[in-house]
């Protein structure tokens, strides 16, 4: 069985619902229900849609009579559709923790467990169609009670014996499995690496199996357990290992990042406490389907765009199949979720980076000879999938999605926040042979194919040197790019005072008075009004801008980020799970043999009293006076959380951490650029994290947030004035962005952030409308220094040419003195009169400021509003306010 030939792209037009995007069109949802990506994508589903606000769905399954459809995810209820037309029937709230058995108890049922939510996934109905068990990331089954007219009510809670963790004691429970009399269920201990066997009655854990490192999902195949596990075998001694968040080790490249997958083969009818058998697969294995005739298992390898297929009864890999479309194509299929037909002839693969299911033909008798036959457009990441056989469809979960905001009354109308999770259902028929062939024309439209191919062209020969290269190994005359990564701001949060561009001056808060320098750059040089994050949080923000990727783990930790909150910053922050299996935008520079030096960017900070006496933390007035000289209490350093930053990162600056001022960092920076100076050599690539806009709200003693976001703006004038008047400066490109928005207001897009871009090579006094985001400067400095994108993110982003002439203008820019005091301190909550103002100081205070994005979003926007903007009334039409991440 071959692959079926796909029409000409160009020939099937007509097959895509939506009018294409233009480049000046802004990311958002459309009228039709078409939407476009901060992420170079557009999303056209086929089939009908249900919309699920307030979701990031990641598990569903159908009931056995099959005319309900569950799904859960990012909330603390279990959503139940009508599985004929997927209209929502109910909402119902996890059950208590307290109730522990299924005897009705109102006063428990009249508390849902509100803090509980569905784990990575695991959700599964019993055989006898009476009950629906979810994986609670809390620690817990939550179960739930079907009745016979279909209605679902909260039924109990079963605890799971603790995981005992290096960093956690609580279990994470992750995919589910039940015996075929319904009397066991297996569940995937995640942190612990173990199978879990449950007495459905008792609650009771009746045995537990070792398996693989962080399992994700379980099936039960006569009388075995096939467990899949995201981080493969546990490592052996002696082997490369990294940390996976708060979990054990995982066995790691050279990179750091982690490179096995595995299944564990568990005998359930002998008397075996580990698996009888580890299979290596492909890196992040994850979902994992048998035939419908039990012969073969399927395993889904997320972060390898593979299948593996296993022979059921021996347990070895008989075939690996590619989930990419185009064999030549970089990481960009993601497939982690899988579901067979009634008859076994067609597996359907959610391609999660691609918004596709891919369809393949499958042969059981000769799995060698399956193929995949097209794709079929869906929602923003598929997460979970069923087949309903008795309609002849798929039933797909999208786990992530934008949704249509709330107007302003008189106003532009559509604005949303990165906060506001808006997934979606796809009730999806399965197409006939032309009419998927048309399908898998529009997912490559939709995925922009052409700009994809031609990021990948080869150079053209004797090609004079331009500033950015059309195609990517041809010269450039720009030799060193600085590229800088900030925190946590939307476009009109700081530049919506600045004229000339799309800004709304109301829903300024740092404005010119506070961002002086932030104003001049974009005025001297480039304004920016279209351009967008690709991140939403700093987890996964920092992992966008600096490998163009998020992985299907860290899209599944959403969910109270039970293992990590892999942002590189802190301790319990490393996580080789995490990290994009293409690698990060330094491994691509040093494999291209190009010179690198990191400041701060995925570094744990470690800053200290000099007298190793002294107890507490260093806070921002002792760390103020040592860098202005008036004392030499605090010593400032870091270092890398991945090995692949050992060598190149500079260790006397810091990554994270508030109480150290900007300034230092620009210290830092400007004295290696001295030192640089003295030698006669650059870098080429240099990246600088300077987090200080992100601000400590008002707790007393921290700057005020204007002060944070002076200290922030003062230092990116200080390095810049620094670079521009240094002899590198006519080869330079400079580049700004922020690494997400942090739930940020903007009369646009929650997404739309600053970003600056300078050069004597930049346009100057420009405004640029065109649509860039995180990706695209990914994209401007690969081709620059002459390497490869990293997948198909940055792949298809479009190269920020109209940023930038042939015709260079060295004219230095002049940094401007801060108009606010930049140790401005926050008041004690005593000394404040006002009853709002001393509540948001309390609260404030009781953040905890050692990592990023600890602080409950939407409270944290609300205390910088009234910080700055006092009475004024809240922007509630440009925010929608989602739950709080911690």
């Amino acid at each position: 069985m071959r692959p079926k030939a796909l029409l000409p792209i160009a020939a099937l037009c007509a097959a895509c619902t939506s009018s294409r995007p233009g480049p000046l069109d802004p990311v958002g949802r459309r009228p039709d229900g078409a939407t476009l990506t901060p992420v170079n994508q557009f999303i056209e589903p086929y089939g009908a849609t249900i919309e699920l606000d307030g979701m990031r769905p990641q598990a569903l399954a159908l009931s056995a009579d099959g005319s309900r459809i569950f799904v859960s995810g990012k909330s603390s209820e279990l959503v139940v559709l009508d599985a004929r037309d997927g209209a929502v029937l109910q909402r119902v709230g996890f059950p208590a923790a307290e109730q522990r058995s299924p005897a009705r108890v109102s006063d428990h049922e009249l508390d849902p467990d509100g803090d509980a939510q569905l784990s990575f996934t695991g959700l599964i109905t019993s055989p006898d169609g009476r009950f629906v068990y979810v994986s609670n990331v809390n620690g817990s089954i939550k179960v739930f009670a079907v009745a016979s007219d279909g209605s679902v009510s909260p039924s109990h809670s079963i605890p799971l014996p603790p995981a005992n963790a290096p960093r956690r004691r609580e279990e994470i429970p992750s995919g589910l499995a039940l015996s075929e009399d319904g009397t066991r269920l297996f569940v995937c201990g995640n942190l612990s690496n173990r199978l879990l066997e449950i007495d459905t009655a008792s609650g009771a854990c009746v045995r537990a199996f070792d398996v693989g490192v962080a399992p994700f999902d379980v099936r039960i195949v006569a009388g075995r357990a096939f467990v899949t596990n995201w981080g493969g075998r546990r490592p052996r001694e002696g082997e490369r290992v990294g940390p996976a968040g708060l979990g054990t080790v995982v066995a790691t490249d050279e990179r750091g990042i982690a490179n096995q997958g595995s299944v564990s083969i568990v005998d359930l009818d002998g008397n075996e406490s580990t698996a009888v058998r580890e299979v290596r697969v492909g890196r992040h294995a994850c979902a994992l389907a048998p035939t419908p005739d039990r012969r073969l298992v399927v395993v889904a390898n997320a972060g390898d765009d593979t299948l593996s297929v296993l022979d059921a009864s021996t347990g070895k890999v008989v075939r690996t199949i590619s989930c990419r479309s185009h064999p030549a194509d970089l990481l960009s299929a993601t497939p982690n979720a899988l579901a067979f037909d009634a008859r076994g002839e067609r597996l359907f693969v959610a391609n999660g980076t691609e918004n596709a299911i891919g369809v393949f033909e499958f042969d059981g008798d000769e799995p060698e000879e399956t193929a995949l036959v097209g794709l079929i457009p869906v929602g923003w990441f598929p997460g979970a999938l069923a087949f309903d056989a008795p309609r002849g469809r798929v039933v797909v979960a999208n786990i992530k999605g934008l949704g249509f905001g709330r107007p302003r009354e008189g106003e532009k109308g559509p604005e949303f926040n990165t906060h506001q999770y808006h997934g979606s259902v796809n009730l999806v028929p399965i197409p006939g042979e032309e009419e998927l062939a048309r399908l898998s024309a529009r997912v490559d439209l939709d995925l922009r194919r052409s700009r994809i191919e031609a990021s990948l062209a080869p150079p053209r020969p004797d090609r004079a040197p331009v500033a950015i290269p059309e195609r990517i190994g041809e010269p450039s005359r720009i030799r060193h790019v600085v590229y800088i990564i900030k925190e946590n701001r939307t476009f009109d949060q700081v530049l919506g005072d600045l004229a000339g561009g799309d800004g709304d001056p109301s829903l300024c808060v740092f404005g010119e008075e506070v961002t002086p320098n932030t104003h001049a750059i974009a005025r001297e040089f480039v304004l920016l009004d279209n351009t967008y994050c690709a991140g939403i949080l700093s987890a996964d923000g920092h992992n966008w801008s600096t490998s163009a990727y998020a992985s299907d783990y860290l899209e599944r930790s959403f969910a109270g980020w039970a293992r990590s909150y892999p942002d590189g910053m802190t301790e319990s922050d490393k996580d080789a799970l995490a990290y994009s299996p293409a690698g990060f935008l330094w491994d691509h520079a040093l494999a291209a043999g190009r010179s690198v030096r990191n400041f701060g960017e995925f570094c744990q900070s470690r800053v200290r009293w000099r007298d190793p006496t002294r107890t507490g933390e260093p806070d921002f007035l002792a760390c103020w006076r040592t860098w202005r000289g008036r004392s030499d209490e605090v010593v400032f350093g870091c270092e890398p959380v991945v090995p692949s930053l050992d060598g190149v990162s500079v260790t006397s600056t810091v990554g994270w951490n508030m109480n150290v001022p900007d300034q230092l960092r620009a210290d830092e920076f400007l004295a290696d650029l001295a030192r640089c100076e003295a030698n006669g050599e650059y870098p080429e690539l240099t990246i600088v994290c300077l987090p200080n806009n992100h601000t400590s709200g008002t707790a007393e003693g921290a700057p005020t947030p204007r002060a944070c976001v002076a200290d922030n703006d003062l230092a990116l004038g200080r390095m810049l004035e620094g670079l521009s008047h240094s002899s590198f400066w006519d080869e330079m490109a400079v580049f700004v962005i922020e690494d997400d928005p942090q739930a940020g207001w903007d009369h646009v897009s929650g997404y739309r952030t600053c970003a600056l871009v300078a050069s004597p090579f930049a346009r100057r006094g420009a405004v640029v409308s065109r649509r860039y985001n995180t990706t695209s400067v990914l994209r401007t400095i690969e081709a620059i220094l002459g390497f490869g994108p990293m997948n198909l993110f940055d792949a298809s982003a479009d190269p920020m040419f109209e940023c930038f002439t042939d015709e260079p203008d060295p004219t230095p820019f002049v940094a401007r003195s801060n108009r606010v005091p930049l140790d401005e301190m926050n008041p004690s909550p005593a000394a404040l009169g006002d009853r709002e103002a001393r509540d948001d100081a309390l609260a404030s205070a009781a953040i905890d400021w050692s990592g990023a994005d600890r602080a409950p979003e939407d409270l944290l926007n609300r205390i910088l509003w009234r910080a700055v903007r006092g009475d004024e009334p809240y922007p509630e039409w440009a925010i929608h306010a989602a739950p709080d991440e911690d």
